[in-house]
C-alpha cells in the first residue's frame, strides 16, 4: 500500500526553514536507508507560503486565487513523502521515526493513497 505523509510545521519558526548541517546529515541518512529498503518512493520539502498560492472553488462560485503568504495559517505543510507500507500501522511507525529526527514541533498527517483496485466497480 502507498501512503502520503504530509508534515506540518510552524511557518513562523525560523528553525523550520533553516536546517542545520547536522539535521541535513541525519535526514539524508534516514532517506537513503528508507529508499534502499524500498519504503520511500519520494520525499520533498517545500518553500514557505510566500512562494505559494491557494486556488479555491466554492460550490456554485467562481474560482479564487490567493497568493501567499497565508497569514491565517500558523501551521503549514513543510514537505511530504510517499511511502510503501504493508498497512497503516507500519506507516505510523515510519512517521514516528521521521518526526523523531526534528528538534522542533512537527506533526505528520498520514493518508492511504487510493489505488485503482480500491475504486467501486461500475457496471
Amino acid at each position: 500500500m502507498r501512503f502520503l505523509m504530509m508534515h506540518r510545521i510552524d511557518e513562523n519558526d525560523p528553525a523550520a526553514w533553516n536546517p542545520t548541517p547536522e539535521f541535513m546529515q541525519k535526514m539524508g541518512g534516514f532517506i537513503q536507508e528508507a529508499a534502499e529498503k524500498g519504503v520511500l518512493i519520494t520525499a520533498e520539502g517545500v518553500h514557505q507560503t510566500d512562494k505559494g498560492a491557494l486556488v479555491r472553488k466554492p460550490r456554485g462560485a467562481a474560482i479564487r486565487v490567493t497568493d501567499g503568504p497565508f497569514a491565517e495559517a500558523k501551521e503549514v505543510i513543510g514537505g511530504f513523502a510517499l511511502i510503501n507500507a504493508a498497512d497503516r500501522a507500519e506507516a505510523v511507525e515510519f512517521a514516528k521515526r521521521y518526526v523523531d529526527l526534528f528538534d522542533l514541533e512537527i506533526e505528520v498527517e498520514i493518508r492511504q493513497v487510493v489505488e485503482f483496485d480500491d475504486l467501486p466497480v461500475q457496471d
